[in-house]
């Protein structure tokens, strides 16, 4: 019972980065702009995140420092993609690149050094005493109760109950058609991609302060990439997402723990079930289930830029 508590709260702790990278892709990719750049903006939130709080002893600032290096990385991405309009598959591999690069150089003064100030586990009375998922559930940090319970009901209601998620969704299905009732096309891609940025800064603050605390070069590990792949396996729906990540979570956790007992399996292996069963989520419904393909689609607009002389 221990053993299974275990693999589940460590499976809940690795997914919350997952699932908050996959919720601001989803809010990209709604919007119509593919943003490839998350896996850079999660590598500077969580350098970042790490420097702030080794200057100043408060996740908190460290944790707003992330969101907003992510948001700027992000504005950037929304200048040139949106704005200026070009290739979007490229802007976003840029800032990929980008982010990995500078996060490795501004990282290195920090780079090992243990973070002494960072999210605790916070039990939530009763609900932390149940066994087995008490503990894995109940007994995390406040960022997991955010991430997991917050969030996603907050942009799912925005995304389908409001006027403005209204919008949202139009830009990302038909802009020309939202443009001739009033919808600011540019605007609302711009700052979707930026929202989708703090978001994805944040992601990697989640992870410096409150899964691994400590900063290390690479450490992202492809969490950016596995985040995108997530939002198409979830179907661009913000709360199917997060609980993807949940889900990619447990598969990562499955590795951990496989390393950790000595499994007879070769470490290499093991590192890898994330992006295998990332390539296995994507694929074999797709081929097995007609119907899923339809609930997978993307945008109709997803990764086109929009021209207003265009409609």
């Amino acid at each position: 019972m221990a053993l299974l508590s275990d693999l589940l709260g460590h499976a809940v702790l690795s997914g919350s980065v997952l699932a908050l990278g996959a919720l601001g892709e989803v809010i990209a990719e709604r919007a119509g702009v593919l943003d490839l750049g998350v896996e850079g903006l999660m590598s500077l939130g969580a350098v970042v995140a790490v420097m702030t709080v080794t200057a100043t002893p408060h996740p908190w600032l460290g944790l707003l420092a992330a969101g907003l290096v992510g948001g700027l990385g992000a504005g950037v991405l929304a200048l040139s993609s949106v704005v200026l309009r070009a290739n979007q598959v490229l802007c976003g591999v840029a800032i990929t690149f980008l982010g990995l690069g500078l996060s490795s150089v501004i990282g290195r003064s920090v780079a090992g050094i243990p973070i002494s100030a960072v999210f605790e586990p916070v039990s939530i009375p009763v609900l932390s005493s149940i066994p087995v998922i008490g503990p894995a559930f109940f007994s995390q940090n406040v960022l997991v109760y955010l991430i997991y319970l917050v969030l996603p009901a907050l942009v799912h209601f925005w995304m389908f109950r409001t006027r403005s998620g209204l919008d949202l969704r139009a830009v990302g299905e038909n802009p020309a058609a939202a443009d001739a009732v009033g919808v600011p096309v540019m605007r609302l891609r711009a700052l979707a991609v930026i929202l989708g940025g703090v978001l994805a800064g944040l992601a990697g603050a989640d992870l410096t302060l409150a899964v691994v605390p400590v900063w290390s070069d690479g450490m992202i590990a492809g969490r950016g990439w596995i985040a995108v792949a997530l939002v198409i396996f979830a179907g661009y729906r913000p709360v199917v997402a997060v609980l993807s990540g949940l889900l990619f979570g447990l598969v990562t956790a499955v590795g951990f723990m496989g390393q950790a007992r000595g499994w007879p399996i070769a470490p290499a292996i093991l590192n890898t079930l994330p992006y295998l069963g990332t390539v296995a989520c994507i694929i074999v419904p797709m081929l097995a289930f007609a119907k899923l393909r339809s609930a997978m689609a993307a945008p109709a607009a997803l990764g086109t830029p929009y021209y207003r002389s265009g409609r």
